[in-house]
């Protein structure tokens, strides 16, 4: 094979030299310009079909420009369906997989149409040679790939603009396009499991009344099912193996255009509610080497991916078989764009990364100055949305929740697993729950970091669901056709004495008492909320908590459920209202627990049952499973010097088996205590108000938040604030 500078051919008559940029096919009004970056490539043919998928004209691109090949067809159109071949050394050793005999992908295809069609002839290499991948495979893969599509991206957006909810009022929906609308009875059946099956006005009204203000999409990036799987009879549902990183996945398209799509987050900002990708570029569906040539593979795998010492294996830090490369600047260009297209072009409102420890690592490991996270904070696109972090992946050094630079939000997965451990009963999780609770300012307490960096969740699509965490002692993965091996072991769950359903009326009372202690958790405690889609209403998995390749009535939202348990969704609308309208319950600064000489007081303080302040001796008492949160409002809200005037807020909470007795604290200025909320059975018996130095019982496995507002004071002397 040659290392030989490249030659671009010399093109037909028609096609002229065309940009270097935008990368992409870009349709002008008047024709489209083609580039493709390739800095190992010698040759790159576009490849032109009709609309029944046949190849029609293979045009070399007749400039190469800093990297990138490039032409304009003046004769091209919107609806163009197009791939590339591209030409070079096919030299596994040396990190070249080019292999021209495969049809490939557009980076930067904004719509793709068809679906992939496994069959050996998508492989660089002869599937079965004793040579494996060093082997050279001469099939065309055409006839088994989806293609590139060209796009006309007008659209007449209106009076949309982004909601730009605060990060300190924001409670994100986690959901996924085609599970939540495949059973929902208004939803016309040919729009279900489609971008236009979540625009219809009774799916939007009703996540706008939960109260949410931000809706997080499972990925929507074009992606390929796993031949495994197909074999199987399932599917990729999830859809982390990305394909394309501009254009929408078929599957969730009732239409033929990407307007589909635009459409929707027109409607979502109309009703106030935000949209949030979730989204992976740490690796791609190319897999390992052994994996097929469907894209960047095929048009310059040295650059693309991030490969072993010996360049014939990739490094494997995502657990796929390979990992994107984005120490390359072309790479991160990629990201970029991608990302900024979906922002600009799309008016999405923020992403979340899958594996995000991965988009923060150089070759010598992860780096909160990474060129990809500079990137995102220097971006006056990008530094303007809502930036969230899976922060983990497989690599060295790969666990950095609490690493992120400022900017960045955290999936804390410290707080779902306090959460569980709490309600549980576990002993010695008491001190830990505190923490949590309070936005867990051991992790990202610093840098002017504040609470919402912190996203709280108890449950997520990986993993039980709500109902599923409180019903089952063990994962029931069966359906997966793993074995049940597959999915973590460590839940932290607990099915309360019978595992899955059960008619024991003690025992379902008791589990909805739960879910309703983890929802309380959840949306009472500092940072910012994740709430999965359908726990509202005590949706089931029947235990699987790993569905990633169910796409059927496992994950579909069963909504004949919801009105079964209408009462726990109502519950969630009341949390969700409260944590709105008490702003001590989303502060913007971390507690510190130091007293307040104007006031006398504590931002926070903790304590016993018996109305005492917590000292390090109840803390370390592994059988506590009580304590008290009193949050009194007169604390200086900021940095600034100047009195607050919110009511008081005390949350109690006890995990343990026996009824506890709750001795509510009595403070300077205050008037009774009031009761907001409980999880518990609301005792008739008791009367409206209590006050200070009086008793609350407090049953168990339960959980109540109370209100105290205070009189009048006046500042003291010599300050110039008003009266409050």
């Amino acid at each position: 094979m040659t290392d030989a500078a490249p030659r671009p051919a010399h093109p037909p008559s028609r096609v002229r030299e065309g940009l270097p940029f935008p990368l992409g096919a870009t349709w002008d009004g008047l024709g489209v310009n083609f580039a493709l970056f390739s800095a190992h490539a010698t040759r790159v043919e576009l490849c032109l079909f009709d609309a029944d998928g046949r190849e029609t004209e293979r045009i070399a691109l007749p400039e190469y420009t800093d990297e990138v090949w490039h032409g304009y067809l003046p004769d091209a159109r919107p609806g163009q369906v197009y791939g590339y071949r591209v030409h070079g050394p096919y030299e596994p050793d040396a990190g070249h997989r080019f292999n021209p005999n495969k049809l490939l992908l557009d980076p930067y295809a904004k719509q793709i149409v068809g679906e992939l069609t496994w069959h050996d002839a998508l492989f660089g290499y002869v599937l079965g040679h004793k040579d494996a991948d060093l082997s050279f495979d001469k099939r065309d893969s055409a006839p088994y790939m989806p293609k590139s599509r060209v796009i006309d991206p007008v659209f007449t957006w209106g009076h949309d603009r982004h909601p730009r909810i605060g990060w300190d009022r924001t409670v994100i929906y986690e959901t996924h396009v085609r599970g939540y609308t495949m059973r929902h009875p208004r939803v016309p059946p040919r729009l279900r499991g489609c971008f236009s099956g979540l625009m219809v006005q009774e799916v939007v009204d009703y996540i706008r009344s939960l109260g949410v203000t931000a809706v997080e999409l499972m990925p929507i990036h074009a992606f390929v099912d796993d031949k495994h799987l197909l074999d199987l009879g399932l599917r990729n549902y999830w859809g982390y193996n990305s394909l394309g990183y501009f254009a929408p996945h078929p599957r969730y398209m009732a239409t033929p255009t990407v307007a589909e799509f635009k459409e929707m987050v027109a409607h979502f900002h109309e009703a106030e509610l935000e949209v949030l990708l979730d989204v992976v570029y740490n690796h791609t569906a190319e897999g390992n080497q052994l994996g097929p040539t469907l894209s960047l593979r095929g048009i310059d795998n040295a650059s693309y991916y991030r490969l072993a010492d010996d360049r014939r294996h990739y490094i494997n830090d995502t657990g796929t078989g390979n990992t994107l490369n984005l120490s390359h600047s072309r790479v991160l260009q990629l990201v970029t764009d991608s990302l900024r297209y979906w922002a600009t072009e799309m008016r999405v409102d923020g992403f979340r990364f899958d594996l995000a420890t991965i988009l923060g690592r150089e070759p010598h490991g992860f780096d909160q100055g990474g060129g990809f996270l500079d990137a995102c904070r220097q971006d006056p696109v990008l530094s303007q949305l809502k930036l969230i972090a899976e922060p983990w992946d497989l690599g060295p050094g790969g666990y950095q929740v609490g690493g992120f630079p400022p900017g960045w939000a955290e999936w804390n997965d410290r707080f779902r697993d306090t959460a569980r451990a709490f309600w549980r009963g576990d002993e010695g999780s008491l001190a830990d729950f505190a923490t949590r609770l309070t936005g867990s300012a051991d992790l990202f307490d610093r840098r002017g970091r504040r609470p919402f960096a912190s996203i709280n969740f108890v449950t997520a699509h990986d993993g039980f669901t709500l109902n599923d965490l409180v019903s089952y002692e063990h994962k029931h993965n069966e359906a997966n056709g793993e074995d049940n091996q597959d999915g973590s072991d460590h839940n932290l769950s607990w099915n309360h004495g019978v595992e899955g359903p059960t008619e024991n009326r003690t025992i379902d009372a008791l589990r909805r008492q739960q879910m309703r202690n983890l929802l309380a958790t959840l949306l009472l405690a500092q940072g910012t909320p994740m709430l999965l889609a359908g726990d509202e209403f005590a949706r089931t998995q029947l235990g699987n908590n790993n569905a990633y390749c169910q796409d059927n009535e496992i994950t579909w939202i069963d909504w004949q459920g919801a009105v079964q348990a209408a009462d726990l969704t109502d519950f969630v609308r009341r949390l969700i209202t409260l944590r709105q309208h008490y702003p001590l319950l989303r502060r913007g600064r971390f507690f510190k627990g130091l007293y307040d000489e104007e006031f006398e007081i504590r931002d926070v303080s903790w304590l016993t049952p018996e109305g005492e302040l917590m000292d390090e001796s109840h803390w370390h008492d592994p059988q506590r499973h009580a304590l008290g949160m009193l949050l009194d409002g007169r604390a200086q809200p900021t940095g600034l010097r100047r009195p607050g005037a919110e009511t008081t807020l005390l949350l109690l909470a006890n995990a343990g088996d026996e009824p506890v007795d709750f001795v509510l604290p009595a403070l300077p200025g205050h008037q009774s205590w009031k009761q907001l909320i409980t999880t518990g059975k609301i005792r008739r018996d008791l009367p409206r108000s209590l006050a200070g130095g009086e008793s609350l019982p407090l049953a168990p496995h339960a959980l109540t938040l109370m209100r105290s507002d205070h009189r009048t004071v006046r500042p003291r002397a010599g300050m110039d604030s008003p009266e409050i």
